[in-house]
Parts: C-alpha cells; structure tokens; sequence
C-alpha cells in the first residue's frame, strides 16, 4: 500500500480520535455526565474548551472528503511519488496540530496550520497537470 494511502487510513481514524476530546467535555460537563441519549444536544451546549474540541472534530470532517480525493487523484494517476509522499504527510501532521491548537484556543496558529493543510490537498490534485 502506498504511503498516501496509508496517510488516507490514518486521516479515517482521525475521525473517530479527534471525537475524543469532546467525550472528555461532554463527561466532565453537567451532574449527569456524558450523555448518550441526547449527545448532539449536550455537544451543542458545550462551551469553552469542549466547544472547541467539538469545532476540531467537526473541522476533520470537513477536511477529509477533500484528503481522500486528492489521495485517490494521485493514486489513479500514477503520480504518486516523494512530493505526493510528503504532502500527504502534511496533511496528516497539519491536522494533528490543527486540533491540538484548536484544543489550545490558538486561533492565529491554528488558522495557518489549516492552510498547510488545504493547501497540501490542492497541490497533490495538481499533480497530475504538473507531469
């Protein structure tokens, strides 16, 4: 399996990790704690911290049908290579960072750790029209 593509599986687990942080909020907020009859409810209550880790793993949702595109583009193509390699990469350690700055309130940082990110994304697209 090529590295993108692995790079697309652990940007799929991400989905599920970056959930995480706001199970932690959802749980330490109210007297009930996490509440799982009602969990979109209590996610939108959720303030501070915990409405930022909720923002992040909305964000990677986002994020990712735009990764997986950019990785299948140079995967069929045959473009794959050092460049798709390191960009997709990127991506993954963008993201990383992205949530943790989010969790961190860094919007500035977080802001141009995003870029990194998309950018990464529009370039791997390119590719192809680059050979």
């Amino acid at each position: 399996m090529s590295f993108p593509l692995w790079c697309l599986f652990c940007a799929a687990l991400m989905l599920v990790l970056t959930k995480a942080p706001v199970v932690v909020a959802m749980a330490r907020s109210g007297e009930k704690g996490y509440d799982n009859s009602h969990p979109r409810a209590q996610q939108n209550a959720l303030t501070g911290w915990g409405a930022r880790a909720m923002a992040a793993h909305a964000n990677m949702f986002e994020a990712f049908p735009l990764f997986a595109a950019a990785v299948l583009v140079v995967q069929v193509t045959g473009t794959i290579g050092t460049l798709a390699n390191v960009l997709a990469g990127m991506f993954i350690v963008a993201r990383i960072l992205y949530t943790l700055l989010y969790l961190a309130d860094r919007a500035t940082l977080r802001s141009l750790v995003w870029g990194v990110g998309f950018i990464s994304c529009l370039v791997m697209l390119l590719l192809p029209a680059m050979r």
